[in-house]
C-alpha cells in the first residue's frame, strides 16, 4: 500500500485481532459517509461500507487459515471475514489484475465518528453495473499481508 499524500490512517480490524485493517485516506473523516447495503447478508452482519478511490487498505492477516472469504448474491465479489470471530471487516473485487475493496466501517476502531449511514442496494444493479460502480468508487490500492491472492 503506497501512503496517499496527506492521507488518515484508521485502523480497525476483527474482534479476536486474527484480522486487522489500515485504511488511509484523503477524505475528512467527519464527511465519510458509510454505505448500508440492503442485502440479508450484509443485514446480518450489520455491514455498511465505505472506501475513496484514492485511498489505499492493508489487510494483514495473523494466520492465513484465520481469514474465510465467502461469495453470495452476484459472486462477483469476496466477503473477508475471521474465521475465529466471525467479523466482517471488508468486501474485495479483482479486475484486471488490481483488487479493490470497500472497508466494513463497524469494524474501524474510529468507526463512531463517521457521518450517519445511507442505504445502498446494490441488489438493484446489474453484475456488469455492480462491477463498474466498484471500479469507480472502491478502493483500488489493496494490500494483503502476508499476500493472499484473490480467489478467482
Amino acid at each position: 500500500m503506497q501512503p496517499a499524500e496527506r492521507s488518515i490512517p484508521l485502523h480497525g480490524g476483527c474482534h479476536c485481532g486474527a484480522l486487522r485493517i489500515e485504511f488511509k485516506t484523503r477524505l475528512p473523516v467527519a464527511d465519510i459517509a458509510p454505505r448500508a447495503c440492503d442485502c440479508t447478508f450484509c443485514q446480518k452482519h450489520g455491514a455498511a461500507y465505505i472506501s475513496d478511490p484514492a485511498g489505499g487498505l492493508r489487510i494483514s492477516v495473523s494466520e492465513p487459515e484465520a481469514l474465510r472469504s465467502y461469495r453470495q448474491g452476484s459472486e462477483a465479489a469476496l466477503f473477508r471475514l475471521c474465521s475465529r470471530c466471525g467479523v466482517l471487516v471488508a468486501v474485495t473485487f479483482a479486475h484486471d489484475n488490481r483488487l479493490f475493496a470497500a472497508v466494513n466501517a463497524r469494524c474501524l476502531d474510529e468507526w463512531a465518528g463517521l457521518a450517519a449511514s445511507v442505504p445502498a442496494s446494490p441488489q438493484l444493479l446489474s453484475p456488469e453495473e455492480k462491477k463498474s460502480r466498484w471500479v469507480r468508487l472502491w478502493i483500488p490500492d489493496v494490500e494483503m499481508v502476508p499476500d493472499v491472492p484473490p480467489i478467482a
